[in-house]
């Protein structure tokens, strides 16, 4: 008997694209969680039900940032699913994820959601880019 072994028969994915699924769904996840989070009054209900109505007020300066940063997890899967075509997107999205944070936090809020609608579009323009990208070099 083939005890253990039986996951050797199956196809296995290719670690990018296993990795990339991981992250892309980490990342979404986050990304909904964060929106959800943000622009509802969900987790304000939530957590005055638990009775930490104190922390309320101190909430978009985590959520925004986590929202920006699971953007960040999100353009890093894609880059990966398409191939690794072009540079890493690594350094250049953490570094728009961390001046949308302080912008939002300077402005005092004002704009939120017009600057994470914006972060967004960007993250779904990088992905039709790098789809463009991978059909270019996969004929």
């Amino acid at each position: 008997m083939k005890r253990g072994l039986d996951h050797l028969d199956q196809p296995r994915e290719q670690p990018d694209k296993a990795e990339a699924n991981r992250l892309l769904k980490g990342g979404l996840g986050g990304a909904i969680f964060a929106a959800i989070c943000c622009f509802t009054p969900l987790l304000v209900l939530a957590l005055a039900g638990a009775g930490l109505s104190a922390v309320t007020g101190w909430l978009d300066y985590a959520l925004f940032p986590l929202l920006f940063v699971s953007l960040v997890v999100v353009a890093q899967a894609l880059w990966l699913r398409a191939g690794r075509i072009g540079p890493s997107p690594k350094i250049w999205a953490a570094l728009i994820a961390v001046l949308l944070s302080v912008l939002i936090i300077v402005l005092e809020f004002r704009g939120a959601l017009t600057l994470t609608l914006l972060a967004a579009a960007l993250t779904g323009a990088y992905a039709l880019f790098l789809n463009r990208k991978s059909r270019e070099v996969r004929p």
